[in-house]
């Protein structure tokens, strides 16, 4: 099943501003793992980001404890 993707939901749009304007963030996992780096796209279910080393990671929105 797929579900549209509502931009209008402040989350979707606050990722949206960091992917625009190229903020660095920091996302810690539930596990506790810490990612850094920038926001290069997000879908529904995903968000990707790239590394100070070109490296891409894609992350499930649903393992993500916080994004700053």
């Amino acid at each position: 099943m797929i579900t549209e993707f509502d931009t209008s939901l402040p989350s979707i749009r606050q990722l949206q501003n960091l992917i625009k304007q190229a903020t660095p963030v920091e996302i810690k996992l539930l596990t506790g793992d810490k990612l850094t780096g920038r926001v290069i796209w997000q879908d529904q279910n995903c968000i990707c980001m790239v590394d100070e080393n070109n490296q891409q990671t894609t992350v499930w929105k649903q393992a993500i404890a916080y994004t700053k």
